[in-house]
């Protein structure tokens, strides 16, 4: 069992995420509940932990927790294992330990995952849907008809796509479709049994038909998606269509004005799947190469055409039949946007990991035995690996369950080619390593970058990640949005270009080597040390100053009075925190400054700043918010309360 120490460490590094649960209550309520009865649900994350007794700082933009102790340890361990046995429709049982942090009593809690049997966890008073809760990043959250769906496969409850289609009929199926299919079966296993069955044989046996009350055969979903007639289609399902969509620039603009070109495609499910990726491939940019030996050039398209595939049948195997959307692609000037409704039934953290999660089970083993799809989870992996071995920038995969979504994005810039290494040249300060120098990249194309996109691109684990972007994000590179498990980077101006400051950067061309294989520096490897910018463990220093924050102290400090200007510019690290703390005071006298600000205007992290300065300075109330109704404003800045004149005596 984990240990509290080791709970509240990853609490500190990483916040709340997809295992851990942090809790301060004297008492068992309803929201620890919810997080034991999502944990024993989410498929294939084998449970979770939950502290007990220890608090997170409200003031603090990144995850700081502190120790505050129970009151009653044993009651509430009493309670929470007699909760755990009586209030769901399956007993849960955890495992519950009393342990010791700064000589205060906190309480481990070790929840399992349920058994397949046993899904979905439930509170019997509410019922389901309402009561029953996934775990979801951070969040807990209520089950939907999908999720419902998904934890009764355990019990082989009917899904969606098994269910007859009142309004349909057996004169509603294409033969050509079945033929199609006929011909995609042979080629994939020459020998297949239903190969030797009559239509009608191959139809039941497949799940496309059921008998209906009157026991005649009735086309299920799955069998008119698969196999049904064009106007069938049209008159069931009149908004599953797949549209494809031509967007002048980078960005959707709403504007009537700019006519987009569309194409709307309805057809069966096979059928479908190659208009679409004709539609594609034809208006893709292209890129040509002369094997060796040849004399005639051989144009490709710029994204592999086993990514198109993989990405198309992804999305009308995974989508969600029930919502009445069509599937988008939009192809912009600079990317390739797929768009299906239905959110991943696989935790985002857990996307391209072997195991499958199909919300269309009788579509899927269609698509499955024709070699069209796999059923294990491998899909987006191989996408990725594809793209990297073009060269391209690596897609991005995104499940938005508030609008049951999934898009997936293309990009059609090659990877760290020597345009990048220009680009990466201005930022030759900082000693990136390649592993940022990669991330950077990305974020300036998809104008973001978060933990599991980090991870994917450069196969590390979830701290490394965490550490990284912590870096580029004190550098003034990112700008972090959100908390927990939904934190992610947003590229600053400094990064792209558009910062006042950007003639500080440099613009050497040669300052990087334009290998891609080989980062470098004329003052040598660009350093791997995450720790970089800290000029000695713990102090918070961010020596040496990169460029654009040289520049920006320079001007921060021509906003003080000189002799302030000259008492700030004289920090150095044997200077006293007390010394430190009066000069903030200080500078808070002239004009309300944000964290980052004063962290760069002392040469110091922002997280540091805020621990060691921002937080002490407020609880003796020499400083103020300006904002205290909202702690966490990404506009928070501070004032002083005392007016000291210009500094210490």
């Amino acid at each position: 069992m984990t240990s509290a120490y080791d709970l509240l460490q990853s609490l500190n590094l990483l916040d709340e995420h997809e295992r851990i649960e942090a809790k301060r209550s004297d008492e068992v309520g309803k929201s620890l509940l919810e997080t034991i009865c999502a944990f024993a649900n989410e498929p294939g994350l084998g449970g979770g932990w939950i502290l007990l007794g220890v608090t997170r700082e409200e003031l603090a933009l990144f995850p700081s927790y502190e120790v505050e102790g129970l009151d009653h340890p044993d009651k509430i361990s009493a309670d929470l294992a007699s909760q755990c046995a009586a209030t769901f429709n399956q007993p849960v049982r955890i495992q519950i330990a009393t342990e010791q942090l700064d000589g205060k009593p906190v309480i481990v809690v070790s929840v399992p995952e349920a058994a397949a049997q046993d899904k979905p966890i439930y509170f019997k008073a509410q019922g389901l849907p309402r009561g029953a809760f996934r775990r979801i990043g951070s969040t807990d959250q209520r089950c939907t008809e999908d999720d419902l769906l998904l934890l009764y496969q355990g019990r082989q409850v009917e899904s969606f796509d098994a269910g007859r289609v009142p309004d349909a009929s057996m004169d509603d199926f294409s033969p050509e479709a079945i033929a199609e299919y006929r011909t995609a079966l042979a080629e994939a296993n020459p020998d297949a049994e239903a190969l030797r069955w009559s239509d009608e044989e191959l139809l039941q046996a497949l799940g496309c038909v059921r008998r209906d009350p009157r026991g005649d055969w009735q086309p299920t979903v799955a069998g008119l998606l698969l196999f049904g007639k064009p106007t069938a289609l049209r008159r069931c399902f009149p908004m599953t269509r797949v549209d494809y969509i031509r967007v002048p620039g980078r960005d959707w603009v709403p504007d009537p004005e700019r006519r987009f070109d569309t194409l709307e495609l309805r057809d069966p499910l096979f059928r479908l799947v190659r208009r679409a990726q004709a539609a594609i491939l034809d208006d893709l940019p292209k890129a040509f190469g002369l094997q060796e030996g040849e004399l005639q050039r051989q144009d490709r398209p710029l994204i592999p055409q086993v990514v198109i595939r993989e990405a198309l049948v992804n999305a009308v195997m995974h989508r969600n039949y029930r919502s009445h959307v069509p599937v988008q692609i939009i192809r912009y000037a600079n990317r390739l946007e797929i768009r299906n409704p239905g959110f991943s039934l696989k935790s985002p953290e857990h996307l391209g990991e072997p195991g499958s999660a199909p919300r269309n089970p009788k579509i899927a083993a269609v698509l499955h035995e024709t070699r069209f799809a796999e059923t294990k989870g491998s899909g987006i992996r191989v996408m990725r690996d594809k793209a990297a071995e073009a060269g391209l920038t690596p897609p991005l995969f995104e499940s938005d369950r508030g609008r049951d979504q999934f898009v997936a994005r293309f990009f059609f810039h090659h990877f760290l080619g020597e345009d990048d290494l220009r680009w990466l040249a201005r930022f030759r300060d900082l000693h990136l390593s390649e592993a940022e120098a990669r991330a950077l990249v990305v974020a300036r194309e998809a104008g973001a970058m978060d933990n599991a996109t980090y991870r994917d691109l450069n196969k590390v684990d979830t701290l490394a990640a965490s550490a990284a972007l912590r870096r580029m994000r004190d550098a003034g590179l990112f700008e972090q949005q959100g908390r927990g498990s939904a934190t992610w980077y947003r590229p600053t101006g400094i990064l792209l270009g558009e910062d006042a400051l950007g003639g500080a950067l440099s613009d050497n061309p040669g300052a990087l080597s334009t290998n891609p294989g080989v980062l470098s520096t004329n003052q040598g490897p660009l350093s791997t040390q995450l720790d970089g910018l800290s000029a000695e463990p713990g102090s918070g220093f961010a020596e040496p100053f990169p460029a654009p924050a040289r520049a920006r102290r320079v001007a921060l400090l021509n906003e003080l009075p000189g002799e302030l200007a000259a008492q700030v510019g004289a920090l150095g690290q044997r200077s006293t925190p007390a010394d430190v703390a009066d000069l903030i005071v200080a500078v808070c006298g002239i004009r309300k400054w944000t964290a980052e600000e004063l962290a760069q205007l002392l040469g110091r992290h922002p997280r540091y700043v805020r621990q060691n300065y921002l937080r002490p300075l407020m609880r003796t109330g020499r400083i103020a918010m300006t904002r205290p109704e909202v702690p966490n404003d990404p506009e928070q800045a501070y004032r002083a309360i005392e007016t000291t004149g210009s500094g210490r005596e």
